[in-house]
């Protein structure tokens, strides 16, 4: 990861990127999936209660949806062809309309001890 000065001399961090990347365009799947109206947090709230705390820290879950399994009989409903053959995803990938919403329920069922009294959780962001 490097560290680069933005326009207001702010640092940012950036990642290196030096391996592919697939993106897939979900459109169709997404507009014929049902979907889950798992409420997301609104990261004003989450930023305000933070503030109100002496310390905090962020650590990002990377990779969080690729954590989530796709159930078998699902599987073939991401599948897509490239230059190296055909595939099908076996977890969840960025892109389908539900993955935030089943990414904050799972992480809510997961730390929900630890919410509200020490933690906050938005989406694979946790402060």
């Amino acid at each position: 990861m490097n560290v680069m000065k933005n326009q207001h001399d702010e640092l940012v961090p950036m990642r290196i990127q030096n391996r592919w990347r697939v993106c897939i365009d979900y459109r169709k799947l997404n507009q014929a999936t049902r979907e889950d109206h798992f409420p997301l947090p609104f990261i004003h709230q989450v930023l305000e209660k933070l503030a109100k705390k002496s310390h905090y820290y962020f650590l990002d879950g990377f990779f969080g949806y690729m954590q989530i399994h796709i159930a078998p009989e699902d599987q073939h409903k991401t599948t897509f062809t490239c230059l190296f053959g055909t595939f099908a995803y076996s977890r969840m990938p960025f892109g389908l309309c539900n993955a935030p919403s089943t990414l904050q329920h799972c992480m809510i069922s997961i730390f929900s001890d630890l919410l509200q009294d020490c933690m906050e959780v938005f989406m694979d962001d946790f402060m």
